[in-house]
């Protein structure tokens, strides 16, 4: 079954505003309406929880849903079994994680900041996180990401291509951070990558201690 790439912002859509050169305000997307978006996908058959199907193939026991938007992925790994955190920058999204699943751990916090005093198998960023942090802080990002992952343990993300990052920048990115670069692929469903791909799943490993 293929599972749907849909182009959506959990953690809000930055939009730039040419009169007064502000690149970082930031548009809520409602919560709500994310939900019953995925909701009719699942209804009407396709599947719905492809980027848990992928972090699944790692078999993690504890993940990080980075940018977890109003907890969709968290959930759904939460219910196959995981030690799952998820954090958001978005407040109504985060509200919302809370009111579906409020037994899980969902935290309001920037991803380039945030510090949860604790590692991870697998860090995900879904929903193409990547591309609606703040301007600037694609790097922080990153690094911090890292700094949450066990060693041995897989940075997974995946993004629409083709606007404020490129697939080499994030590659350079993450090794920059000290990952070591594993996979890329063009879909959750793990499609082959290729150069006309406009999609793109990247794991990252941390590498062991030695």
């Amino acid at each position: 079954m293929t599972c749907v790439n849909v182009y959506a912002a959990p953690m809000g859509e930055h939009t730039s505003d040419e009169s007064s050169g502000d690149t970082t305000q930031w548009m809520s997307v409602d919560a709500t309406a994310y939900d019953v978006k995925w909701e009719r996908i699942e209804a009407s058959g396709e599947n719905a929880h492809g980027e848990a199907d992928f972090v699944s193939r790692y078999s993690p026991s504890t993940v990080l849903d980075a940018g977890c938007g109003s907890g969709r992925v968290s959930i759904e790994l939460a219910r196959r079994g995981c030690d799952v955190v998820g954090v958001d920058l978005d407040g109504p999204f985060i509200a919302a994680a809370k009111t579906k699943a409020p037994d899980l751990d969902f935290r309001l916090d920037d991803l380039s900041t945030a510090k949860l005093d604790r590692t991870f198998d697998v860090v995900v960023m879904a929903g193409n996180v990547m591309i609606f942090v703040a301007p600037g802080t694609e790097h922080d990002v990153v690094a911090n990401m890292a700094a949450h992952l066990s060693p041995g343990g897989r940075l997974i993300a995946g993004f629409q291509l083709g606007h404020s990052i490129s697939a080499t920048t994030y590659d350079a990115l993450a090794v920059e951070c000290g990952l070591v670069s594993e996979a890329r692929w063009s879909s959750w469903d793990g499609d082959p990558w290729t150069e006309a791909s406009n999609y793109a799943v990247f794991v990252h490993r941390k590498p062991e201690r030695t």
